[in-house]
């Protein structure tokens, strides 16, 4: 049955109207959460280290271990691991950013010399221009900021760590929570359930892959006599979390750094160690791992890291696939912008939202 002519215009002005004002709204939103990033980074790396540390709290309780027993020993657990790594980091990190200016002026000079070494045959490169135009020191500069960040992020390590307890102290009644709010089988509730499962495994498995990349280029760059090479180890776990860019972003300083320690064939040995590393954890390992799409396009993964990192910085770039992953989820609930969703899956997951709805359509 349809609408008079005159009620149709008005349904529509209405919908435009509330898609504007509810366009608006997100604006405001996103300008406040980046206004307040200061606050909502350490509650936000709270909460996803709730989620990766609840499987293990849920094990214990399995044993007859008491709820706040299994939450505080997960606690000291974290806080063992991350005096353990600060204590072994630290150190090479300080160093790395002491020795930054040195390592630039022996870079520019490296520039400078072939140059000259160019104008043999008759290739005239300035080295000035070179410099102005590619200027890695910048991008060494770049990843000591990012360095300088994170360690201030972490400073906040006791909010982060409370803030997570309480968390995982919560998370044994929040199922029963959702479920009076919303009735036993509602829509919210199993998915909620679903993406919370989702989030789960996909940062329990990058962190495992993310770590045992870490490690292999610890292994390769000590191999070949780098230094800092605890730093590049640094570097590639915490990039690794970065979807698509992030291996590739974390071989730059270490290849720029090889240069200029050891010369041009040391840098294409550890270019070649890290194209071999992130082949076989990120194209073949991992996909098996996590799975072979995340239900997210490709360009949705890539905007979505510009976009969260340009919100909330360093972290907001290493959690921009989870983050746009529950994004999308509330969104999906959403009548107005559940088309939103559907423009943020890959051509796989609409692929498989077409041919469901077709089946549900069959069964009617």
């Amino acid at each position: 049955m349809g609408y008079p002519r005159g009620m149709e215009r008005r349904i529509d002005r209405f919908k435009a109207t509330r898609f504007l004002v509810m366009s608006a709204a997100a604006v405001v939103v996103i300008a406040g959460v980046k206004a307040a990033q200061s606050l909502i980074i350490p509650f936000l790396l709270a909460f996803f280290l709730a989620i990766i540390c609840s499987p293990v709290v849920t094990w214990l309780t399995r044993y007859n271990v008491p709820n706040i027993v299994a939450v505080l020993l997960v606690v000291v657990l974290l806080v063992g691991i991350l005096a353990g790594v600060g204590a072994m980091v630290g150190g090479s990190v300080n160093d790395f950013i002491a020795a930054i200016p040195g390592y630039q002026d022996r870079l520019n000079d490296l520039i400078a010399s072939s140059s000259r070494w160019l104008e043999q045959f008759d290739i005239v490169l300035p080295s000035e221009e070179v410099t102005d135009y590619v200027n890695p020191g910048a991008l060494m500069n770049a990843f000591a900021a990012g360095l300088r960040g994170l360690a201030s992020t972490l400073s906040n390590a006791f909010m982060i760590l409370l803030t997570m307890a309480f968390i995982l102290l919560e998370a044994s009644s929040f199922p029963i929570k959702m479920r009076a709010a919303f009735g036993e089988g509602h829509d919210v509730t199993t998915d909620l359930s679903g993406v919370t499962h989702q989030v789960q495994r996909y940062l329990a498995m990058k962190t495992l892959i993310s770590l045992v990349t870490g490690v292999c280029v610890t292994i390769w760059t000590a191999v070949l006599g780098l230094d800092f090479f605890v730093v590049w180890g640094l570097i590639a776990f915490l990039l690794n979390y970065i979807p698509s860019i992030g291996s590739i972003v974390a071989a730059i300083p270490a290849v720029l750094f090889a240069l200029v320690q050891h010369g041009l064939g040391t840098a294409v040995v550890v270019a070649i160690g890290y194209v071999a590393i992130n082949t076989v954890l990120g194209n073949i390992i991992e996909p098996n791992l996590v799975g072979r799409t995340l239900g997210l396009s490709t360009l949705v993964v890539f905007v979505s890291m510009v976009f969260w990192g340009w919100i909330l910085g360093p972290v907001g770039m290493l959690l921009s696939v989870p983050l746009t992953m529950i994004v999308k989820i509330f969104l999906e609930h959403s009548d107005d912008l559940k088309w939103v969703a559907v423009m943020l899956d890959s051509g796989r997951a609409a692929q498989a939202r077409l041919e469901r709805e077709q089946q549900d359509g069959g069964e009617e």
